[in-house]
């Protein structure tokens, strides 16, 4: 199932700032069995406590992003009121760096939407979750990519680990130290994931805001 993006018409609808962010979610061949069905249920939890919350489903815009078989928008952005959460199937290789690429492109241009229609923003968040390391060719370049635009700036960019994933190489995307996941608590990382975005929600545009409850993660990651 894809969306479709909503229209800048919406923007007349919903003026309010928007906090966007981009899930980059592995659903290669080894995310087979229980990680994608748990992952499937992470993100509808995810969807449904943006949307119980009064501000944060006006303001947060979620896209998703998949690789496996092959990297697709499966979610353009839309507010958690429009959300419909995808049920994810796991097959293929890891195109990691094609799928962040695609993730960077897709920050950069909705920022520009949101300028020509007047509307404020935070600093969008990409969120990268794989249980493996890509294969594709030219990884390293969406991985420069990633730190330069976190350096600078333009977004925050998050790994996180399940299982066996390559945490030397996912580091390399990363400005700030991965996670690795404790089994496949994807319901409580969504949980977390929400609980941030509510925050920064309800603060000023421009404002640097830490995420929720830097504690938080321990319950579902291990934190050195």
């Amino acid at each position: 199932m894809i969306q479709i993006p909503f229209g800048t018409h919406s923007f007349a609808e919903n003026p309010e700032p928007r906090v966007p962010c981009v899930l980059v979610l592995d659903v290669s061949g080894s995310m087979d069995g229980q990680p994608i069905q748990e992952l499937n249920e992470g993100i509808r939890q995810y969807q449904e406590e943006l949307a119980s919350d009064s501000i944060a489903s006006k303001r947060v815009e979620v896209a998703i992003v998949t690789f496996g078989a092959d990297v697709r928008t499966v979610v353009d952005f839309t507010t958690a009121e429009g959300f419909e959460p995808p049920l994810l199937g796991a097959a293929g290789m890891t195109p990691m760096g094609q799928a962040v690429g695609l993730a960077i492109d897709m920050v950069e241009s909705r920022k520009q939407v949101y300028k020509a229609n007047g509307i404020a923003y935070y600093r969008p968040w990409i969120f990268l979750i794989t249980d493996g390391g890509p294969n594709d060719a030219n990884w390293e370049q969406a991985a420069e990519r990633a730190v330069l635009g976190d350096r600078s700036k333009s977004f925050a960019f998050f790994g996180v680990g399940i299982g066996e994933a390559d945490m030397a190489t996912l580091k390399r995307f990363c400005v700030r130290d991965p996670l690795r996941m404790k089994g496949i608590k994807f319901r409580e990382l969504f949980q977390w994931l929400s609980s941030s975005q509510k925050s920064v929600s309800r603060s000023t545009p421009g404002e640097e805001v830490p995420l929720q409850n830097p504690a938080a993660p321990q319950g579902w990651a291990f934190i050195s």
